[in-house]
């Protein structure tokens, strides 16, 4: 396996992590997700892609954590599964900062999201340690593995935008760049339109007939 450039968590030797190697990807996203992730090729887009999967699975956990136990269904292996489908798409998110690092993708924009967001995350993950349930037994391990990676995550995603703006520039001084050249844009095809606009006017005040043309 290539050695991880970014992360000190390449695989976890722990439940969840045993459990998501084992596993193929189609066991973590669904068909749709994925063709949304083969679409996006631009880096911070599919890292978005990921942080927005990964808040979706956070979601369903908080949402059936909090409904009142229902003995028709195992409320307890969902709680987990959704954890464990957290860790899947956050070791698919490592690799692809890993990949996109080494191939000097410029990925400023999606890092800010996972910092920004996996925050977020992160707090949502420690309030359901701090204040478990009566299914924690069931997914107390997975929670626990989520806290760590998602934690990597950031340390890894962290280290990349440093270095990132570094090379390409702080992402602020490039949008204004680039908010300045698309304002010098328009000045300039206004200022062309204008000019055309006297032209042809000028032209066609040259081509209408004259007095003597009339006699």
């Amino acid at each position: 396996m290539r050695t991880p450039v970014l992360f000190g968590v390449a695989i976890l030797l722990t439940t969840a992590g045993i459990t998501h190697a084992q596993k193929g990807k189609d066991e973590f996203v669904t068909e749709e997700e994925q063709e949304k992730l083969r679409e996006a090729q631009d880096p911070s887009v599919r890292i978005q892609l990921y942080v927005e999967f990964e808040q979706l699975r956070l979601e369903r956990f908080e949402t059936f954590r909090s409904k009142p136990a229902d003995p028709k269904y195992d409320t307890a292996g969902y709680l987990d599964r959704q954890l464990a489908q957290f860790i899947g798409l956050n070791e698919e998110l490592k690799g692809w900062i890993d990949d996109q690092y080494e191939r000097n993708g410029d990925m400023r924009k999606g890092l800010h999201d996972v910092l920004e967001k996996g925050a977020l995350q992160l707090e949502q993950l420690r309030k359901a340690q701090q204040a478990p349930d009566a299914n924690a037994p069931a997914y107390a391990d997975s929670l626990g593995d989520a806290i760590e990676d998602l934690t990597d995550t950031m340390d890894g995603a962290a280290k990349a935008l440093g270095d990132q703006e570094k090379k390409f520039g702080a992402l602020k001084r490039q949008e204004k760049a680039d908010a300045q050249e698309s304002k010098e844009r328009a000045k300039e095809e206004k200022k062309r339109t204008k000019e055309e606009e006297k032209l042809r006017k000028k032209e066609h005040k040259s081509g209408e007939p004259g007095d003597s043309d009339q006699n």
